[in-house]
C-alpha cells in the first residue's frame, strides 16, 4: 500500500515540526510539504496534490475555515483533517460546515491522529 500524502498546515513552526516528527514514525504516512496560513495551504494544496491535509483552523491572513472551504471547492476529494485546541461543538460545526471530513483537538494520541488521516470516506 503507498504512503498516504500530508500537507501539515499551522501558524505555529513548533506545532509544524511537532507534527512532523510524530508523523514520520508512522510507516502510513508521507509529508509532502507544510503551510503557515490558509493561504500558503491553498497554494500548497493545488502545487503538491496531497491527500490528506491537516489543517489548524485558527490562522493569520486567512484562517482554517475559509482555506478548507477553498480547497474543496477546488479539490473536492482533497480530505482535511481539522486540528484545533479548540474543542468545543461550536468549532466542529463550523469546521464541519467548511467541509472538514474530520475533527481532532491538539494533544490527543499519535494513534488518533494517523487513525484520521488513514480514514477514508465510503
Amino acid at each position: 500500500m503507498a504512503n498516504i500524502r500530508v500537507l501539515i498546515v499551522d501558524d505555529v513552526s513548533q506545532v509544524r515540526q511537532e507534527l512532523r516528527t510524530m508523523l514520520t514514525l508512522s510507516s502510513d504516512v508521507e509529508i509532502v510539504g507544510e503551510a503557515a496560513n490558509g493561504l500558503e495551504a491553498i497554494r500548497q494544496a493545488e502545487a503538491l496534490q496531497p491527500e490528506v491535509i491537516l489543517m489548524d483552523l485558527e490562522m493569520p491572513v486567512l484562517d482554517g475555515y475559509q482555506a478548507t472551504e477553498q480547497i474543496k471547492d477546488q479539490q473536492p476529494s482533497r480530505r482535511i483533517v481539522a486540528l484545533t485546541v479548540h474543542g468545543y461543538e461550536e468549532a466542529r460545526q463550523r469546521a464541519l460546515q467548511a467541509g472538514v471530513d474530520a475533527f481532532i483537538v491538539k494533544g490527543e494520541s499519535l494513534e488518533n491522529l494517523v487513525q484520521a488521516i488513514l480514514e477514508r470516506k465510503e
